[in-house]
């Protein structure tokens, strides 16, 4: 099929290698405009632009796709290519920009979007990150007819996977990013077919909302559950890195089990050896079994306490 495709990180990029593979006409990329990052905060591309220019695809990144909006050069420029290219069907995925109404009725199959979650649960920017803090036991990809709200539309199939006791949001990303290729590499090609794409309503009962992460929950605050602070920690894992203080340095924790133990204060080193830190919590203790230093690399509880003395005792962050 002849298809336009927007989406910007790597879960996106997944989708878009697939669809290319799978011998598809991608007329038309739309992904975000470059982000500083790096040591540097140089201007870096997207994943998807990255492949984009790998393969030689028409690309285009506009700030919006707002025609009354703050970048309406941008907009009607991204109208254009998108009228140019004639597409059937525009694939949609991680994008993170609004698409209008205008977008969705362009093309003739209108736009498929590939969610990382079981809807109406976790519609929003964040659904890998909050199925996991939550502790949900399952989790999956939509695929979902797109329309104006915000992950409402209709859904056109679903596919559940397990979440692992010991899944992180980079080992889950990486497994919902292969599901989400291989279903709407399936989807296209029933439409290829001729054969129709079966919509169904979502449920109204159900629904919950995926918030953007916010910089200051990556700090554990060991008041909490126990089973909650080691969900958070395999959650903000890759991204942004749960936190704490120790000596009054901060050390992001890329590791934890919930395990039992009490002690008076919230937040006591209990142990500290090379099976790991055990920290109390509200209800028990956390097990931290990887941690980073600031312009550090990823340690082993072993190895972290070779160079950083944590003597049992010990409270840390705030209280």
């Amino acid at each position: 099929m002849r298809i336009a495709f927007a989406g910007t990180p790597e879960f996106a990029c997944s989708a878009l290698t697939a669809l290319h593979a799978a011998g598809h006409e991608v007329a038309l990329v739309l992904t975000q405009p470059d982000r500083p990052g790096g040591r540097g905060m140089k201007l870096q591309p997207s994943a998807v632009k990255q492949f984009a220019l790998d393969q030689g695809l028409p690309l285009a990144q506009p700030r919006s796709l707002r025609l009354d909006g703050k970048y309406p050069d941008d907009a009607t420029a991204a109208r254009r290519a998108l009228m140019d290219a004639n597409v059937e069907v525009l694939v949609v995925a991680a994008y993170g920009l609004i698409l209008p109404q205008w977008v969705l009725h362009l093309p003739r199959f209108g736009g498929l979007n590939i969610h990382g979650s079981l809807l109406p649960r976790w519609r929003g920017a964040a659904p890998i990150h909050r199925a996991i803090e939550a502790g949900d036991t399952q989790t999956g990809i939509t695929l979902m007819q797109m329309d104006a709200g915000l992950d409402t539309g209709d859904m056109l199939a679903m596919q559940a996977v397990p979440i692992l006791a010991t899944d992180t949001t980079g080992s889950l990303h990486d497994k919902l990013a292969a599901l989400g290729a291989s279903m709407v590499v399936e989807a296209l090609g029933k439409l290829e077919q001729g054969a129709d794409l079966e919509p169904v309503r979502q449920p109204e009962a159900g629904v919950t909302y995926a918030h953007k992460l916010e910089k200051h929950e990556a700090l554990i605050d060991w008041t909490e559950s126990a089973e909650l602070i080691a969900r958070r920690i395999r959650a903000f894992n890759p991204f942004p890195g749960a936190s704490t203080t120790m000596h009054g340095e901060t050390v992001k924790l890329w590791g934890a089990t919930a395990v039992p133990a009490t002690a008076p204060v919230c937040g006591t080193v209990l142990c500290a050896d090379a099976d790991g830190i055990v920290v109390s919590a509200c209800d028990g203790a956390v097990s931290i079994s990887q941690l980073q230093r600031p312009g550090g690399k990823r340690l082993s509880a072993a190895d972290f306490l070779r160079g950083f003395a944590l003597p049992k005792g010990t409270v840390l962050g705030p209280a």
